[in-house]
């Protein structure tokens, strides 16, 4: 069975804020990151070719990898795609539709935040550098929490805003918050998505269902040590040890 790492990052940027700091990594770690897929041979690979990998039974390039981002902060763009480019990688940034060229204002109630997204200008950019765009709602709901109607609507009109503003077909999607139950999976399948990302934390195999991604997060405050092993294990050195002895299992 193949495995491939989907790595799921948020924020890039040199200032985390204290209520994020957890799913904020600086350039300079991001850097240290990218480097090291470069130097062990890891192949960044697109959401796109990872399904027509899936769907014509092909094998994947040489270690691949996805690298994805989550909610399109302004700062991905400004710090962590040079990175990207100067490596000539190729990631898939996940839009909030209904935001862009605004803040984060999701996060307004839970964590006091709100952080610049992108606007088209940038998205445009995005794409122009060889990166795929996905959609991450429109307004970035938990969606298993959703009425039917409105869990609808976010799934439908992301994708056709994107598409309208984008000029290009966009057929992947990342479940806000990782919220997805049985009936929201049928409607991205209804809404016309190839991909969609959850928040479960494993590596992807080409058994996963394509609308139930897992995915692996990159998380600040972490050694190079732990990211390469999350490559691996999507999980740091000390869990996979522990779950490894919890199952009586060898380390």
């Amino acid at each position: 069975m193949r495995r491939i790492p989907i790595l799921m990052y948020h924020q890039v940027t040199p200032t985390p804020a204290a209520g994020f700091a957890k799913y904020t990594v600086t350039p300079k770690a991001f850097a240290a990151q990218m480097r090291w897929l470069a130097i062990t041979g890891r192949t960044p690979i697109t959401m796109t070719t990872l399904v027509q990998a899936r769907l014509a039974s092909q094998g994947w390039p040489s270690r691949p990898v996805v690298i994805t981002f989550d909610d399109g902060f302004r700062d991905c763009v400004e710090f962590a795609l040079p990175v990207l480019q100067r490596h000539r990688f190729i990631a898939v940034f996940y839009l909030v539709a209904g935001l862009m060229g605004r803040t984060s204002r999701w996060m307004a109630s839970a964590a006091g935040l709100r952080f610049p997204l992108v606007d088209w200008t940038a998205a445009r950019s995005i794409q122009d550098a060889g990166m795929e765009c996905g959609a991450h709602s429109v307004t970035h709901p938990p969606l298993a929490t959703c009425s039917a109607a409105r869990g609808r609507e976010e799934l439908v009109a992301s994708r056709r805003i994107l598409e309208d503003r984008l000029g290009r077909e966009v057929l992947d999607f990342a479940y806000p918050y990782g919220s997805v139950t049985p009936g929201v999976r049928t409607m991205a399948a209804e809404a016309g998505y190839r991909s969609a990302c959850t928040g479960e934390k494993r590596l992807a195999t080409d058994e996963d269902d394509l609308l139930l991604l897992p995915r692996v997060p990159v998380y600040g405050g972490e050694s190079l040590l732990d990211f390469a092993w999350r490559l691996r294990t999507a999980e740091r050195p000390g869990q996979w040890v522990r779950r490894k002895l919890r199952r009586g299992g060898h380390a």
